[in-house]
């Protein structure tokens, strides 16, 4: 199939990643999978054996009217260890290499329907100045869009961080969240080629 290039030409590319019939179910499990691993899962509380002291039975065991104990550190005295106690939780899903790249295929193809897709010639910025970037936006009618090309071109970047609703990244770091999460995904023509080839 053939996409529009913004300024004229078309570009070819390969029906198999951008014309293949959209699959809800398989998005959704990916993009969850893939917040879920983002997720830090750092959390710890400490348990009996864990908190410090209580290595002396704190009285006898009988004669004192009081009930038995063992330690000072046990979950029901102040100071204690916690009973159920969390511990640091891996929030990660398996998901195969097969399934993420049918998700981005179908992401991607999705995309080129909806009209979502513009694939320009160039990204390039003069200099890293935030105005020559939104005068670029607004050339291409641009207001929430993820930028791709092909390698992390610096001064696009700098000149694109302080503006809300856009974000740059390189092919390397494409991924399922921030494809969905955008309303328009502008890709130059060498990135395009190596998104077909990487998720071919």
């Amino acid at each position: 199939m053939d996409l529009n290039i913004v300024g004229g030409k078309s570009v070819s590319v390969s029906d198999a990643t951008f014309a293949k019939d959209f699959n809800e179910s398989l998005v959704h499990q990916v993009v969850t999978a893939y917040l879920a691993g983002a997720r830090q899962g750092t959390r710890a509380q400490k348990t009996r054996s864990q908190v410090s002291g209580g290595g002396r039975k704190p009285f006898r065991q009988k004669g004192s009217g009081r009930a038995r104990a063992g330690t000072i550190r046990s979950p029901i005295w102040r100071g204690g260890g916690i009973t159920f106690a969390a511990v640091p939780a891996d929030h990660s899903q398996k998901v195969n290499r097969k399934m993420y790249r049918g998700a981005v295929q179908v992401i991607l193809s999705e995309l080129v329907r909806s009209e979502r897709l513009v694939i320009v010639n160039d990204l390039a910025i003069a200099e890293p100045k935030t105005k020559q970037f939104i005068a670029k936006m607004k050339e291409l009618d641009l207001t929430n869009a993820l930028l791709v090309s092909e390698e992390v071109d610096a001064n696009l970047y700098l000149s694109s961080r302080n503006v809300p609703h856009m974000d740059v990244c390189d092919v390397d770091d494409l991924n399922p969240v921030n494809l969905v999460a955008f309303e328009k995904v502008v890709m130059t023509v060498s990135a395009l080629k190596k998104v077909e080839e990487v998720f071919a």
